[in-house]
Formats: structure tokens, C-alpha cells, sequence
């Protein structure tokens, strides 16, 4: 599309947003495209954006043409630079190892079974006591 002032400063707003979720962001790339020329039916804008932080590039490419929410191209450029916004949060979330921790089995140590009755004492590693029983 031809250069926009408008547009060029709103895109520049939005990748100074990105810093909040990646303060570590050395460079930011961003192509605003309108393939389509259907004077009937509107530009659909595609919209890709490449971010780079130390070790990785991050890209995101919203083409336009699946959604005709995109003939604006400033709901274009919000759904690209959101899509941004939810990989670098995974990246630094990745790098700050901030993902959940796998939950471990419980262990425990039989302390008294009953195998004519069907049933048993565990004492968790914790120190509880929980009463189990078999099926076979």
C-alpha cells in the first residue's frame, strides 16, 4: 500500500507496546501489504510483522484474505500486533521457565496390608495416611 502517515504512526505505537512483554525486542519489522484489489468488495490488508529478540525471530503473518474484518486496515495491523504480543509472552515465559510444573505421582510406602479383607494402609512420603484398596 502506499506509505500513510496515520498509519505508520499507529504502527509505531503498537511496537513500542510490544516492549512491555519483551524488553529485550532489537529490532521490529513491520509490512503492511493490500494484495487484493477487488474495488467491489474492498482491500483485505495482510499484515506480517517480524520481532527480534537475542536467540530467536518471532513472526507473525495475518493475511487478510480469510477475514473481511481486515478491509480496515487498523483492525488489520490490532490482530497482528495481538498475535505478536501472545508469542513473545510464550518466548519470555519459555526463557524465564515460568510454565507450570508437571505434577509428580504421589509416593508413599505400604505400612500395613489386609489381603484376606481386600485392603491396605500407604503413608505418603508427606506423612499422611490414606487407606487403599484392591479390586482383585
Amino acid at each position: 500500500m502506499e506509505p500513510s502517515p496515520a498509519v505508520e504512526t499507529r504502527v509505531r505505537e503498537l511496537a513500542s507496546h510490544l516492549e512491555r512483554f519483551e524488553d529485550r525486542i532489537t529490532s521490529c519489522h513491520v509490512t503492511v501489504d493490500a494484495p487484493h484489489r477487488r474495488h467491489h468488495q474492498g482491500q483485505l490488508y495482510d499484515v506480517r510483522i517480524q520481532v527480534r529478540v537475542p536467540g530467536k525471530d518471532i513472526s507473525v503473518n495475518r493475511e487478510g484474505s480469510r477475514n473481511h474484518a481486515h478491509e480496515d486496515v487498523y483492525v488489520a495491523l490490532r490482530d497482528a500486533f495481538e498475535a505478536a504480543t501472545r508469542k513473545l509472552e510464550d518466548h519470555a515465559r519459555k526463557r524465564d521457565h515460568r510454565t507450570r510444573p508437571h505434577e509428580t505421582a504421589p509416593r508413599g510406602h505400604v505400612v500395613r496390608m489386609f489381603p484376606q479383607e481386600g485392603y491396605g494402609f500407604i503413608e505418603s512420603d508427606a506423612g499422611s495416611k490414606c487407606t487403599s484398596t484392591s479390586t482383585a
